[in-house]
């Protein structure tokens, strides 16, 4: 009978790999090398999609709304507001997990090409820094309901804006709230 070997540990935030041709952190990306990063997709003569979003914990919604983000281009950059934005827009609870363990989590699909950590409650810097060709929202939000300085960022530089719809009954929220009754 052959073998089997069982690991039981957690991979650290070190360079430990089960697989050397994969690993998530390499597709996090740092504010810094941002404008690089997307340099080469443009080179390459390839569309880059971009979303942004807190997804504090990752559902089939999310997987759902990637997936179908991904195939709008080439390739998809998630922007990951931080800790303290997250507070901003949800209230003093959430996140219920850190920014890297949501970048994390996010660089580990297969959808996924890059993510990049924000800082600012709304999108419109990371927007400019990533320069997006096509940006997509979920479908709680329409061309008119869209932050306007996100919008006028993504259309100036000459992307366009895709709403896509939501997956129904499945939300952070009623998640949550389902938890919280347990």
């Amino acid at each position: 009978m052959p073998q089997v070997l069982v690991s039981i540990s957690l991979p650290s935030q070190n360079r430990i790999r089960q697989n050397p041709s994969v690993n998530f952190r390499d597709k996090i990306i740092a504010w810094d090398h941002l404008p690089a990063w997307r340099e080469v997709f443009r080179r390459r003569g390839q569309k880059l999609v971009v979303t942004n979003g807190c997804f504090d914990l990752l559902h089939l919604g999310h997987v759902s709304y990637l997936e179908s983000a991904r195939n709008q281009g080439d390739a998809l950059l998630i922007g990951v507001n931080s800790d303290d934005a997250v507070r901003q827009l949800k209230g003093p609870t959430r996140p219920i997990n850190a920014e890297f363990d949501r970048a994390a989590v996010l660089a580990a699909l297969q959808s996924v090409d890059g993510v990049c950590i924000f800082q600012e409650k709304r999108a419109t810097r990371f927007l400019g820094h990533a320069q997006p060709d096509i940006y997509v929202k979920g479908g709680d939000y329409t061309l008119e309901t869209l932050d306007q300085e996100e919008r006028r960022t993504v259309e100036q530089a000459g992307g366009r804006i895709v709403i896509i719809p939501f997956v129904p009954g499945k939300s952070t929220t009623a998640t949550l709230e389902k938890i919280s009754k347990l």
